[in-house]
């Protein structure tokens, strides 16, 4: 994966302005370290007031959050795979096994065990929010208790489903997940053997995320927030927010990587602006583009890098040869960040639009 840098630090002007004319320090404070008469630079540059951005930009590549993989909490046959691409809510088959559908059904609680009458907890006050939501059991109190009424909805439901109204919900019959689902994979074809061991299909939610990798040293760069700007492989841009990093090992089918590359550095995912419309239309597949804003600072002074001089003497420090009227002197600034190759500078006696030397391209 290629990467492109353009973060640099302030300490990075010391070997560039050592080529630079080396004035003698004469004087401390805000007066001038050399005055009139010295000798014109090869070529001059404006001191401007801009925006300065520390940045890095990588490749990603287009996912949803959330990725996972669902399996078979028993064994049977894929009857109807899952359809790839195909956003599944509430009530609908994720796939069918056996000729009968495995549905999704919201909530946080995994389905661990049967559910039938006289059963009691948080798994059960999930069931029938479902149940309740989807329209049947009119007479159906929702608490943690699988009762008489419970057990007379989940009928209802089957019935509807063209399944056997056992008015009990096995393991394999239901799949618990926090929201709507896109299916990004079907790993299990028509006519294939599952079980609790093979991954059926893979979901994600239906935000777009973008993931991209980080160098172990971008560590800054992954906290929870971090803006982003994301050129789309369309070319369209969209901004963004770093949601975290993500394991390796759920990143593997998304990047087309094996194992042994996703151990190089750290693998962030990026929440686009906009919700699930912000890259309706793009190319999953082509890389994006995506620039990590680290730091900036607005309206400052700046010039680029190699303007900058070191010098030398007792107090050292670093200054701008400024050229008027034909004549150059040396003035003592302050040096802040840098980007794009240009370094922030502040002084008493600096001003926007001076001319400063640096040295001839």
């Amino acid at each position: 994966m290629k990467r492109r840098t353009v973060l640099r630090t302030a300490g990075a002007v010391a070997a560039v302005a050592a080529a630079g004319a080396g004035f003698l320090l004469l004087d401390g404070g805000a007066k001038p370290v050399g005055t009139g008469g010295g000798k014109l630079p090869p070529a001059t540059t404006t001191v401007v007031r801009t925006d300065l951005t520390q940045s890095k930009t990588v490749d990603g590549r287009l996912d949803f959050a959330q990725r996972r993989a669902v399996k078979s909490a028993v064994e049977g046959t894929v009857t109807v795979a899952a359809a790839e691409g195909r956003t599944v809510r509430r009530g609908q088959a994720l796939y069918e096994l056996n000729d009968k559908p495995v549905t999704l059904l919201y909530g946080p609680v995994p389905m661990f065990r049967e559910m039938r009458a006289g059963d009691r907890g948080s798994d059960v006050l999930q069931l029938e929010r479902n149940l309740r939501d989807l329209g049947y059991g009119s007479k159906l109190y929702v608490d943690v208790r699988y009762d008489k009424d419970t057990e007379a909805a989940v009928k209802q439901w089957q019935k509807s489903l063209n399944r056997e109204p056992t008015g009990r919900v096995g393991r394999g019959e239901v799949v618990f997940q926090p929201g709507p689902v896109k299916v990004l994979a079907a790993d299990a074809a028509l006519a294939d053997q599952v079980g609790p061991d093979t991954s059926v299909l893979t979901i994600g939610s239906t935000k777009p995320v973008v993931r991209a990798r980080l160098d172990q040293t971008d560590g800054a760069l992954t906290s929870k927030g971090t803006r982003v700007e994301v050129t789309l492989p369309s070319g369209r841009k969209a901004n963004g927010r770093v949601e975290g990093t993500v394991r390796p090992e759920t990143t593997e089918a998304a990047s087309g990587q094996g194992a042994g590359g996703a151990q190089d550095g750290i693998t962030v995912e990026v929440v686009l602006d906009g919700g699930a419309g912000a890259a309706s239309g793009e190319d999953a597949k082509a890389s994006a583009s995506v620039r990590f804003v680290s730091e900036s600072r607005a309206g400052v002074l700046a010039v680029p890098v190699e303007a900058v001089v070191a010098l030398r003497g007792e107090k050292g420090g670093y200054g701008l040869q400024v050229v008027e009227g034909g004549k150059s002197r040396m003035i003592r600034v302050e040096t802040g960040m840098t980007a794009d190759g240009r370094i922030e500078v502040s002084g008493s006696l600096l001003r926007e639009g001076m001319r400063v030397g640096m040295a001839k391209s």
